[in-house]
């Protein structure tokens, strides 16, 4: 089954380039790694959400451990305020084959 994940990053004040450039930078490296389906970032005024997609919950534990994601988390945790938040999401079968990511 897959997984996904929001993970939301509010910079501080002078820091939108700054953390746009180290999400953007691991984005390469995480969709060589096995399983990932989707790695996309989208942005609002005051942050930047990044909606992934991972072929199975085993995907998504190897990516927690990958070296890409260990980056990118040392080199945004002093570019945002709060901390990058995460939700973690599995699909609702609907009526319609759309109704999931």
């Amino acid at each position: 089954m897959s997984v996904v994940v929001v993970a939301t990053f509010y910079p501080k004040p002078g820091h939108h380039d700054a953390v746009h450039a180290v999400i953007a930078a691991a984005q390469t490296d995480v969709y060589a790694e096995p399983g990932c389906q989707l790695y996309a970032l989208h942005e609002a005024s005051d942050r930047f959400v990044l909606v992934e997609k991972w072929e199975s919950p085993e995907a998504l534990v190897a990516h927690g451990e990958a070296d890409a994601l260990n980056r990118l988390v040392a080199d945004v945790a002093p570019l945002v305020d709060p901390a990058v938040d995460l939700v973690e999401l599995t699909p609702v079968a609907g009526d319609h084959p759309a109704s999931t990511i």
